[in-house]
């Protein structure tokens, strides 16, 4: 796919090292079509990881994507240059009064707060009840799909005894849906989270639908009214190194981490992490664009 983004934005050269075409903005002004406009309400602390992982993982479909990375007013990470934020990003202010062709929600670093406690929770309020009629399609993502499963279904999130830590295997559940087409019976995708939703409350709203879960890690995927939002519990576009980072970031700060599971080979952490989930979240990300954004988006949109 065509990804648009800014010029120099850094995560464009990244992707164009790994032979991913990032279309910059002259050429992309001279193509005559209508790209899909996605916003990425990036909630994660390492932005410019995030970016890479992201872009990567909507990379593979003939669709021209023009991205939009968007941030919150109402608090400020420190894990990100003001400077690159300012050049790249911009707030909700900026775009309520266009139209997004899809969103993506990201996770964040908040789970053990209550929502109400969550600094900028009052903002995200706002952009989630702006994206029922602004969005053709919102995509939610570990945290972020918590919150939205809470804002606009009223599920509630529970407390882990122990932190979801690896990657675990997942069973298809509704293989007619486009989501899941191309999918194995089983597939592999990463989880890092402190909580969980009840898969007993998801089936109790009639408006929701699980379509994938696994045994060790509970409800993976859930798709609610239809497609218009899509909720994904883990970081299907976490890349190979992203565990291993997080794992050594808190044996360095002295926390109790357990290892990752499934993630070493013979679960040592000297050895290079096995990649075992990139393929299901191409088809992932890749369905989510075609069959739930551009099939359903009015071109005048």
């Amino acid at each position: 796919m065509p990804i648009r983004v800014q010029n120099d934005l850094p995560a464009k050269k990244i992707l164009e090292d790994e032979n991913i075409f990032m279309m910059d903005e002259n050429r992309a002004m001279h193509q005559d079509i209508r790209p899909l406009r996605i916003g990425i309400l990036n909630l994660m602390p390492l932005k410019e990881d995030t970016e890479v992982q992201l872009l990567r993982s909507l990379s593979n479909t003939p669709l021209q994507v023009d991205v939009t990375f968007l941030t919150t007013e109402t608090y400020v990470g420190k894990n990100t240059a003001t400077s690159h934020l300012d050049k790249f990003y911009q707030n909700f202010d900026d775009i309520k009064d266009t139209k997004l062709d899809g969103l993506i929600i990201t996770g964040a670093p908040v789970e053990q707060m209550e929502f109400e406690e969550v600094t900028y929770w009052e903002e995200l309020k706002k952009i989630m009840e702006w994206s029922k009629t602004h969005v053709t399609s919102t995509l939610h993502l570990c945290w972020g799909a918590q919150a939205g499963l809470y804002y606009h279904y009223g599920i509630k999130k529970y407390p882990l005894a122990q932190k979801m830590f690896g990657i675990y295997r997942h069973k298809v559940l509704k293989r007619r849906e486009p989501l899941v087409r191309g999918f194995d019976d089983y597939f592999y995708a990463p989880h890092s989270r402190h909580t969980q939703t009840s898969k007993e409350d998801i089936l109790a709203n009639d408006r929701l639908t699980i379509l994938a879960e696994s045994e060790e890690a509970g409800i993976f995927i859930v798709m609610g009214d239809d497609g218009r939002r899509i909720f994904v519990m883990g970081h299907p576009e976490y890349d190979r190194i992203t565990l291993d980072k997080e794992y050594k970031r808190d044996l360095a700060k002295g926390l109790e981490i357990e290892m990752p599971v499934n993630y070493y080979p013979h679960d040592d952490d000297e050895v290079r992490p096995c990649m075992m989930w990139r393929a299901h979240a191409n088809a992932l990300y890749s369905n989510w664009l075609n069959y739930y954004v551009y099939q359903n988006t009015p071109y005048e949109w």
